[in-house]
């Protein structure tokens, strides 16, 4: 992380962290944690179609598939995220 760019806006119901990455850092960012302390943490995931496709194989478990169901991957593509909304495609 860089200091100088990161900010912090903390209102009564809300609080908004800002982070910027360091120079030689580069790729997305998977997840975050945050809590009270250290010892607390919780994770959340960003929403990636990397993580999407995780959160899927893990919800879709083989066991609850048809077994005369063929063997298909579906396609899922992030299309948009923004603060209102997250735009997924599947196939």
């Amino acid at each position: 992380l860089v200091s100088p760019e990161t900010s912090v806006s903390v209102s009564a119901h809300n609080a908004a962290l800002g982070l910027a990455k360091a120079p030689g850092c580069t790729g997305p960012w998977e997840k975050f944690c945050f809590g009270l302390d250290a010892s607390a943490l919780q994770e959340r995931l960003f929403v990636s179609e990397e993580n999407v496709d995780g959160f899927l194989d893990a919800v879709l478990c083989p066991s609850f598939r048809s077994p005369s169901a063929p063997e298909s991957q579906p396609l899922i593509e992030v299309l948009d995220v923004t603060e209102d909304r997250i735009q997924i495609r599947l196939e």
